[in-house]
């Protein structure tokens, strides 16, 4: 053990981590053959398996029975239904990924020995399916582009019909790693999903289909208080402190703090596997992997799951765990509030939870269970990344050690304790009447809670609106609260009374949740709930007064109360990027209203001058002309310095990607914000990713190239206080002069050396740009984000960039082959586009974002990719630097 302790120490050295003492049970790292990784039995694999003392798997099927399994899920009986897609990568060539062999099959314990021995197939023919939801209507399954809701009406457990709930869940031919999937029924009674904008709920018995902003890679999970988690590819977790849709109520936003916030940095990352893990996809660049062969941090972390059971030692409920299928492990994340915000640890120093020496162990989903136990879903397959993405150090490490086949296996594992007791009962609420199901959201297990609810809200049964409302009011336990009252909401029979008592409760968590039901009532003027809210501003909690700052975009536009709570909370709290954007994206259209009354104070404050940038900032990216203008009039007229300074931040971030000041510039996915976690390739197990964000740090402007490409904002009339302050000269002169320059107006006089305004793009160029759209949204997103800004350390902003604006030789030549560099790494995408799709993308990516390149044209396309066949590697920036014409 000492000797682990010391290669620990000198492997964290080299890869520039510091570390502690690993943990006392810590595995020594496993010898393992580098030529092969064979195909093992299930009983050959669970010799591989390390975890803490006390803790074991117990297999609970594998195959034949089931294949390929990616994502389960559990029906009110306790039965585990199982989504298998036996089409992926079988081959290095991806063969026939697209055939319809896509199944959801129900597996049954028939004789209580807690093995699986019956299995029905419920749906079949499907391509690539990717989410599933067991409701007592029926089955949804995610088939992207489509949504079905399949169901059994003659009894046999086999589906006989299939309706479409909608076409807006994700795109037909994405990726199969960035697509749409996952489908929780969260607290509030919505279907949550992840990689795709599109959430949904079952209203009145028909389901209510609505945007939201794109988040996470693959999975989801909620926590008791009904915080969404989750995670994507090399950042472990994400939580949204302000639920996601909020921030779909203003467009005009630049960032979105809040929605999807990070829970940790580097230390959250760290990996420990039992086996050198040489086959990800990045595996040669330095800090990858270790001097000993195994992964340094993250590089497919997926299906977040927080564990709700009990029947595992009591210092696991809580905890989020992971799975990192190319470093064959399985994560556990310790949760914990600081005060000030959600913040997550690794339980386990120089250790995992559970980690395999097998490398065809492929953790792909976890779940928390009816038994209250912990089930764990294993691929079990050889290639763990998509075609599109293998680099030829990928292809060679496969080859290398057999892993292109063969394919058709899966295996289900749940996790026990030696101290514990699995609860074996065989649930049968579908079954239960409506009051004993309003018992059961008393059940110490989180599933039975979470399935009650689903099902009284399905049953819509008002007859039990009493006894909710009892227990909404007087149950002893805070958790039964919160689900009694959001059931009452979603048969809209909770009373103002039930919701002000929450917003007085002594736990914090039942008074966010009653901020949120609150919101039925805001829109009536003198309303006592309303009155109520508003007296929680004065809330001292850090999670109440951040939902508070996004339901009081709830009350009337433009109304006294609305403008007075947001000043208020920006006076305050101005310089908590959390609650500003909470507060901004309510705003939408009364960002005047607030700015001026910040604006009436002259002293300095941080908040003030915070909030001001980014009010101002908002108001610059709405593109109304009289606002723009008033807002330059005002920005550059006589006032305090402070103001001067914070308007031109806000302009000066809106339109030249500038940082704000004193805070980070935080992705999510518009607004011309950074980000820095990660969805690049590296190794992914099937499906999914999106957008990720940056760490707290301020960071440095901007390059001039990313400046010089941002679209140009056309204005009425002459900016004439503008102009007077670039006369004046000096330090903010010069950012008016730099302002101006992404100005026009009628008139406005062309300076020498301004470039010629690129000619219109041809009907037909217009339509390939439009294709490149959807070619950019399904493929190119996820890594270089909606706005082109690229993601730190992992994809550079295609803003400005010389390689995608030059000559079109060279970013053809990087789609066929791929590109290394400095920041991240450009997978070959020759096989997987057509001639026609890089034309497309090209073109949009060349006129997008204030671009001004010409347009690319296929038969281009198809003279370089000619003359590039025989190519196998990526090309270098110095190679593409050096290609000229």
């Amino acid at each position: 053990m000492k000797k682990l302790a010391l290669l620990l120490a000198v492997s964290a050295v080299l890869t520039g981590y510091a570390t502690q003492d690993p943990a006392p049970w810590a595995p020594p790292l496993q010898s393992v053959p580098e030529d092969s990784s064979p195909v093992l039995t299930p009983e050959q694999a669970m010799k591989t398996f390390h975890l803490p003392p006390g803790y074991r798997l117990e297999l609970v099927a594998s195959e034949p029975m089931i294949e390929e399994p990616v994502a389960i899920d559990w029906d009110a009986n306790g039965r585990l239904w199982v989504l298998e897609m036996p089409a992926y990568m079988r081959d290095l060539p991806g063969t026939n990924e697209r055939e319809p062999s896509g199944r959801v099959s129900v597996l049954e314990d028939t004789n209580g020995d807690g093995k699986m021995d019956k299995k029905t197939v419920f749906l079949d023919g499907l391509v690539l399916p990717r989410a599933l939801k067991v409701l007592e209507r029926g089955v949804l399954v995610g088939e992207p582009p489509n949504l079905w809701l399949a169901r059994d009406t003659d009894g046999d457990l086999k589906a006989d019909r299939k309706d479409l709930v909608t076409d807006t869940y994700g795109q037909e031919f994405a990726n199969v790693e960035h697509n749409a999937n996952t489908l929780l029924w969260a607290l509030d009674n919505w279907i949550h999903t992840s990689e795709v904008d599109t959430f949904l709920r079952l209203k009145k018995g028909q389901f209510e289909v609505r945007k939201t902003l794109s988040r996470g890679q693959w999975g989801a999970s909620q926590d008791d208080a009904g915080r969404i988690y989750r995670n994507t590819n090399q950042s472990a977790l994400f939580v949204d402190i302000v639920p996601t849709p909020y921030f779909t109520r203003n467009p005009h936003l630049l960032r979105t703090r809040g929605s999807y916030e990070t829970l940790g940095g580097e230390d959250l990352n760290r990996t420990w596997p039992v086996r050198p893990t040489r086959g990800v996809n990045r595996g040669y660049q330095d800090g990858i992997l270790r001097p000993d062969g195994t992964l340094s941090s993250y590089t497919a972390v997926c299906a977040p799951t927080v564990y709700r059971g009990t029947a595992l030692p009591s210092d696991l409920y809580g905890s989020v765990f992971v799975a990192e299928p190319a470093g064959n492990l399985v994560s556990r994340i310790v949760v914990e509030d600081d005060g000030t915000m959600l913040r997550g640890r690794k339980a386990y120093e120089g250790a995992e939870f559970l980690a395999s020496s097998d490398e065809r162990f492929r953790p792909v989903f976890l779940s928390s269970a009816p038994d209250g136990l912990l089930y764990v879903v294993d691929m079990y397959h050889g290639i763990i990344q998509h075609k599109g993405y293998i680099t030829e150090y990928l292809r060679d490490q496969i080859l290398s050690r057999k892993l292109e086949g063969p394919s058709g296996y899966g295996r289900i594992y749940r996790v026990v304790h030696e101290g514990s007791q699995r609860d074996a009962r065989v649930p049968a609420l579908s079954k239960a009447s409506s009051a004993e199901l309003v018992e059961t959201l008393a059940h110490p297990n989180g599933w039975w809670r979470d399935t009650a609810q689903r099902i009284l809200v399905e049953r819509d049964d008002r007859s039990i609106a009493g006894g909710l409302k009892e227990r909404a009011e007087k149950a002893p336990d805070w958790r039964t609260r919160l689900h009694a009252m959001w059931v009452l909401d979603a048969m809209d029979v909770i009373e103002p009374s039930t919701v002000i008592q929450a917003l007085e409760d002594p736990l914090r968590d039942v008074r966010v949740s009653g901020v949120r039901l609150a919101e039925r009532w805001l829109g009536e003027s003198g309303h006592p709930v309303q009155a109520a809210l508003l007296r929680r501003l004065d809330d001292q909690d850090w999670a109440v007064r951040r939902q508070v700052a996004a339901t009081i975009g709830e009350l009337p536009a433009d109304a006294a109360p609305k403008i007075t709570a947001a000043v208020t909370l920006l006076e305050r709290h101005g310089d908590d990027p959390i609650t500003t954007d909470a507060v901004l994206s309510g705003l939408n259209g009364s960002e005047e209203a607030v700015l001026q009354r910040l604006l009436q104070s002259p002293e300095p404050t941080r908040q003030r001058s915070t909030a001001a940038a980014l009010l101002a900032a908002t108001i610059m990216k709405s593109g109304r002309q009289d606002r723009i203008e008033r807002l330059l009039q005002t920005g550059a007229g006589e006032r305090p310095e402070w103001q001067v300074d914070a308007l031109l931040a806000g302009a000066e971030a809106a339109l030249l990607s500038g940082p704000m000041p004193g805070t980070a510039r935080r992705g999510a996915g518009r607004g011309g914000a950074s980000a820095a976690a990660s969805t690049a390739p590296g190794g992914r197990a099937g499906p999914g990713s999106t957008p990720a964000f940056a760490k707290t740090e301020p960071t440095p402007p901007p390059a001039p190239a990313a400046r010089a490409a941002t679209a140009a904002v056309p204005l009425s009339r002459e900016p004439a206080a503008l102009l007077a302050l670039a006369a004046a000269g000096g330090e903010r002169g010069g950012r008016a002069e730099a302002l101006l320059a992404r100005l026009t107006w009628p008139g406005k006089a062309v300076k020498a050396g301004d470039p010629p305004a690129a000619a219109a793009l041809t009907p037909e160029e217009q339509k390939r740009f439009e294709e490149g759209r959807t070619v950019y949204t399904n493929l190119c997103v996820a890594c270089h984000q909606e706005d082109g800004q690229g993601r730190e350390k992992i994809a550079p902003t295609l803003i400005g960039s010389g390689f995608a604006l030059g000559p079109d030789g060279v970013p053809i030549r990087v789609l066929l082959n791929g590109k290394e560099g400095a920041v991240g790494l450009m997978p070959p995408l020759g096989a997987v586009l057509t001639d026609e799709q890089i034309a497309s993308v090209l073109t949009y990516v060349r006129r997008s974002w204030g671009h001004e390149a010409p347009p690319v044209e296929p038969a281009t396309v198809a003279t370089v990719r000619k003359a590039v066949t025989d190519r196998t590697r990526a090309w270098t920036e110095a190679e593409l630097k050096g290609l000229g014409q």
